[in-house]
This record gives structure tokens, C-alpha cells and sequence, in this order.
């Protein structure tokens, strides 16, 4: 379906999403957010995608923040529901059972920083800079900032950059495990490309059932050993299962995909 915010493309079995606000250093607004979830699903719901790429247009933002100017005279009722919204597109990108990498060209604050810290790895630039400067605006991160940025830096780290608001650059992102590889503004892209080409030759179950047990871990709801131990045994009856057992005895490249 044609999309107004966002562009994606499908190439070689990767779907890339791209936010395409470059004059408004990709602000995500309502409409922008709901175009990302409905490319997700439509993405994961393929069987042709075997990764997920989210970046922004131009070289200076990922994605700079939320649109301020659409919610700056909402009642509390329209900014939980903002956040409901925000949280449901956020879930949808964190919850595929794709690799979802962000490729981070330049400013990933608040809501931006929110999504890149959805994706499952994240990929910078130099000039990348990360961010929840909401305390400024006297408002808080509404997008599970406050919850994904604990998991990713720790405790203390998110603590002093949600009540400080200060930026990080990419190395110190890296050294936090808040970016996974930081490469060359012109080989962003190649890096992300080659990681999920890496994946995508791995056993597709294997993969999906990865991305179930690690989400599980921080699901209270969920007992991520019990849930290993369940997917564990079920890859036994499988063909994936023999074709990956079968290439090592007989030392060939497993072919999983056919």
C-alpha cells in the first residue's frame, strides 16, 4: 500500500523502512507511527522478507523526536491514548519474529531513540546521537522508553539520561550495549544488510524461536526456561531439525530456506 510519512523497499529479501520527514529531521508523528506498524506487519506476514531494516532519510536524523506540534494542547485522555498508540507500534517492531535492525544516521531522541531501542539490534553512524530528552518538555518517555533503556544500559546509565536528558554519541552508545556496531555514515546500510544475509541462512524456526524465548525473559508472564525447554524439543520434529543435522554429518552448507 502506498504510505505518505514512510518508504519501504523490498530487495533481496530485505524490507527496509525508511522515514521520510528529512525536512522535519523525520519527526514521527500519529500517522507515521500507525505507517510503521502496518509496514511491520505487512513485512513480517511475508514469507519472501527474511529481515527488517528501519532508517531515516538524510544524514543528519534517525528520527529527531516526536511531532511536539500535534499534541501540544492534548487533554490527559488523548496523551494516554497517544502513548497506548505508541506503545502498540513499538511492540509490533519488538515482537516480530524477524531480525529488526535500526539503522541509526544522526539523531535518535525520544520517540526516535524509543524506536530504535524497539528494533533487536541497533547499527550507528558516527554522528549518531541517542536521547530522552522528554523531562525538558515536562513530560516523560511514552513510547516504553523507561523500560527499554533499563534493560539495554542498566539502572544507574538510564536513570541520569532520563532525568538529565543528555545525549550520547554513538562510542559511548556502543560501550553502554545500547548499539550493537558503530561503522562509516556510507557503510551503514552494507553493515546492516550483511548481519541480517548472515541470519537469514540460519534455520528460520531456529531464528523465530530465539526471538520467542528472549522476549520471554522480560515477560513476567512468561517462564523463559519452561518456554525453552518447550521449543527446544519441538525443533527435534521438524525438517529444519534433519536438514541442519544431515548438512554437518554430511559437511555441507545447510539449505533451509527450500
Amino acid at each position: 500500500m502506498p504510505f505518505q510519512f514512510i518508504r519501504t523497499d523490498l530487495a533481496n529479501h530485505i524490507y527496509t523502512i525508511t522515514i521520510n520527514r528529512e525536512d522535519k529531521m523525520n519527526a514521527l508523528n500519529a500517522s507515521l507511527l500507525q505507517e510503521i506498524k502496518k509496514a511491520m506487519e505487512e513485512a513480517e506476514a511475508n514469507p519472501g522478507v527474511y529481515g527488517i531494516i528501519i532508517t531515516g532519510s538524510g544524514k543528519k536524523a534517525f528520527a529527531a523526536g516526536a511531532d511536539i506540534a500535534e499534541f501540544k494542547d492534548f487533554s490527559k485522555s488523548q496523551g494516554q491514548q497517544l502513548s497506548e498508540d505508541g506503545h502498540a507500534v513499538m511492540n509490533t517492531v519488538e515482537n516480530c519474529l524477524k531480525p529488526v535492525l535500526a539503522a541509526v544516521n544522526g539523531f535518535a531522541l525520544g520517540g526516535g531513540c524509543e524506536l530504535a531501542m524497539a528494533c533487536h539490534m541497533r547499527i550507528a553512524s558516527p554522528n549518531a546521537k541517542f536521547g530522552q530528552p522528554e523531562v525538558n518538555l515536562g513530560l516523560i518517555p511514552g513510547y516504553g522508553g523507561t523500560q527499554r533503556l533499563i534493560q539495554l544500559v542498566g539502572k544507574g546509565k538510564a536513570i541520569e539520561m532520563l532525568t538529565t536528558a543528555d545525549m550520547i554519541g554513538a562510542e559511548e552508545a556502543q560501550q553502554l550495549g545500547l548499539v550493537n556496531h558503530v561503522v562509516d555514515q556510507a557503510e551503514l546500510m552494507e553493515k546492516c544488510y550483511s548481519i541480517i544475509n548472515k541470519i537469514a541462512v540460519k534455520s528460520p524456526q531456529g531464528i523465530a524461536k530465539t526471538m520467542e524465548c528472549v522476549k520471554a525473559y522480560f515477560d513476567t508472564n512468561k517462564d523463559g526456561m519452561a518456554l525453552e525447554i518447550e521449543h527446544f524439543g519441538s525443533c527435534f520434529d521438524t525438517k529444519e531439525f534433519e536438514e541442519g543435522t544431515s548438512s554437518f554429518l554430511e559437511k555441507r552448507r545447510a539449505n533451509y530456506r527450500n
